[in-house]
């Protein structure tokens, strides 16, 4: 299932959810701008490195670019691929502006930010002297979504499913949210060491999102927009 919009209405706009989408992309450029090479040493320099962070692994002199606890925020721009870019930022699309019209622009920013460290911390704890780099925006996108499945689970969201033979359904967000929560949680416990995605980052963020939540609900319920 792919999620294509929400039908829950927002009141204000999302410009924070604007700049995280135009910096992110505009981060791409950059990227490719760099060619394959330089591309990779970007990566290494500005990527989250578990060993680095950890201090059992040290990142070669030419490569540096950041003090490394600054590695928790620059590897949340950068991605591997176009579709990498454009799977987290279409999530973020989707889900990300009502979370910010309930936290409003400086608290989803905090929450965006603090979501995206608590995925990194949760991808360094199984394997703390990893020298794979960690990049892209879906630990922090993962804490959106676990917000969102706190404050609006009964919100429906239309999918596109290939192999339907309606192609377009609407379901609720609690259902999308949860499959979306067992793939990542199956994936993680499968993976080898090493694997290329950061599953237990989306796990990490999505529960960290959900818990900052929690404390929001009753009194959503309470005002004219529950």
């Amino acid at each position: 299932m792919i999620p294509i919009k929400d039908l829950h209405a927002s009141r204000r706009t999302p410009w924070v959810v604007y700049a995280v989408l135009v910096l992110c992309g505009l981060a791409f450029l950059w990227q490719l701008g760099l060619g394959r090479e330089g591309m990779q040493r970007a990566i290494l320099g500005l990527g989250l490195i578990p060993g680095v962070i950890t201090g059992s692994a040290e990142l070669a002199p030419q490569l540096y670019r950041v003090p490394a606890w600054m590695t928790f925020v620059t590897s949340m721009f950068l991605h591997g691929s176009f579709l990498h870019l454009a799977g987290n930022l279409l999530y973020l699309w989707i889900f990300g502006n009502n979370i910010e019209d309930r936290l409003g622009h400086l608290g989803f920013l905090a929450f965006y930010l603090a979501s995206g460290v608590a995925a990194a911390a949760a991808q360094i704890a199984p394997e703390p002297g990893s020298t794979v780099p960690m990049i892209g925006a879906s630990g922090a996108i993962s804490g959106v979504l676990g917000a969102y499945l706190v404050l609006y689970p009964r919100s429906r969201v239309v999918v596109f499913i290939p192999i339907s033979f309606m192609l377009l359904h609407e379901i609720r967000a609690f259902w999308l949210l949860i499959i979306w929560f067992a793939v990542q949680l199956i994936s993680a416990v499968g993976a080898p060491d090493g694997a290329g995605v950061a599953w237990w980052a989306h796990i990490g963020g999505f529960v960290a999102g959900a818990i900052v939540a929690l404390p929001l609900v009753k009194r959503r319920r309470s005002g004219p927009w529950g």
